[in-house]
């Protein structure tokens, strides 16, 4: 069966930096392309980053401030967000896919259960 957990989120101001992780259990890790979404209070669900074992991509309203990255060995990825602003206040999912990567909820199987990320001075 396979497991997500994700880690790290928490309350920091803005301009601060959180790392989010997500260790995978239950899959072989390194077939997958793992992702992060996000679900903004009253808002739907949006892509964030997503990265295979050799593509990364980013959302426009994320690029150049997170950084995607992922331990084949350790079965993690992680999420590094610098500059942090109020807008990425929201909920934090680690999402697993079989195969090449995808920007789209609904192509990935398998979903951890989030964690809280909140910016605000």
């Amino acid at each position: 069966q396979v497991h997500l957990v994700e880690s790290g989120g928490g309350l920091v101001q803005p301009g601060g930096s959180l790392t989010l992780s997500c260790a995978a259990s239950g899959l072989t890790f390194s077939m997958y392309a793992m992702a992060w979404f996000r679900r903004a209070p009253g808002k739907e669900r949006e892509f964030v980053s997503v990265i295979s074992s050799s593509i990364t991509r980013y959302s426009d309203s994320v690029k150049g401030r997170f950084t995607i990255s992922r331990d084949n060995a350790k079965n993690t990825v992680s999420l590094r967000m610098n500059s942090l602003k109020p807008e990425d206040t929201a909920i934090y999912y680690c999402a697993a896919r079989w195969g090449d990567v995808s920007t789209s909820g609904l192509e990935f199987a398998y979903w951890g259960q989030g964690t809280q990320v909140t910016v605000h001075s």
